[in-house]
């Protein structure tokens, strides 16, 4: 088993504390077909008015992303990617301290978002690319690496696992030593279980069950389960936005087993449970 993750990381480009316990991630898509805020933030204005907004909430980084991983979706050339996260990238860069991270796959939009002031790479790929992988290892930038069974295009067509806890942490594992292998420090190495990600309500609550597994293994590990459908088969709420309750309950869940970082779209409502939860636990001892 690996050392704890420490509490301060540092880098060239920005730094995270996690003294207080876990950071919130907040979401910013600058897409037409995101399945809970598609459209809402395509011009670049706007969608750096909302960067600014989550982080006056609470956002210790913020993750642009130009293309749609919803289940279904295709992807999109990485021209366009670029075209609508380069200047929000740039905006917010001058405006703000916190980290922001590019959400790609792809070594050309990630290279013209760290040259935008992109500070993390957030990959779902894992960094299956090897120019990615150079990337990241030449910039010195953290990365986070995800599971996904699949491509968004076919990944809840039926997917199956003989363990899907014991099979994520694996691959995961694999994935993060290969990173280091391009001369990614392990410190710099974030792992993720892609909640919703090629995997069926029942694979979705397992992972989070034992969420505490993933983070023994002293890698920094981030969650998204913010708006997604399998909260809303279990609580009814078939609109994404109502979903923050169903949110709330993973992200407390999360935070209190030791999860590094929540990527959320709620920030004001999940910073807040967050900070609940580490007061919780910080809290002294009962007398003897």
């Amino acid at each position: 088993m690996k050392t704890a993750a420490g509490r301060l990381l540092q880098w060239a480009r920005g730094k995270l504390d996690f003294s207080t316990g876990c950071q919130v991630m907040g979401v910013l898509n600058v897409t037409p077909d995101s399945f809970s805020d598609g459209g809402q933030f395509l011009e670049a204005d706007r969608a750096i008015a909302h960067g600014l907004q989550m982080v006056a909430e609470g956002a210790a980084i913020i993750d642009v992303g130009g293309e749609s991983t919803r289940p279904g979706s295709q992807s999109v050339p990485p021209a366009e990617q670029i075209h609508r996260v380069a200047p929000v990238i740039a905006g917010l860069a001058r405006q703000v301290e916190v980290p922001i991270s590019i959400d790609t796959s792809d070594p050309d939009v990630a290279r013209a978002a760290l040259e935008a002031g992109a500070a993390i790479i957030n990959d779902i790929t894992a960094l299956a690319d090897e120019g990615l992988a150079c990337l990241a290892a030449e910039a010195q930038v953290p990365v986070v690496l995800m599971h996904m069974q699949g491509t968004p295009a076919t990944m809840q067509s039926e997917p199956q696992y003989d363990d899907v806890v014991g099979e994520v942490l694996h691959f995961l594992l694999e994935r993060a030593k290969r990173a280091e292998s391009f001369g990614i420090p392990s410190e710099h190495v974030f792992i993720d279980p892609g909640i919703g990600f090629g995997k069926t309500l029942s694979h979705n609550l397992a992972l989070l069950k034992y969420i505490d597994r993933f983070v023994a293994t002293g890698y920094r590990v981030l969650v998204g389960t913010s708006r997604k459908r399998f909260l809303g088969s279990l609580t009814g709420r078939q609109e994404p936005t109502a979903r923050i309750f169903g949110t709330a309950a993973t992200v407390a869940l999360g935070a209190a087993a030791g999860v590094s970082i929540v990527r959320v779209h709620d920030v004001a409502a999940m910073h807040d449970v967050v900070r609940v939860t580490a007061a919780v636990q910080a809290g002294q001892d009962p007398p003897s």
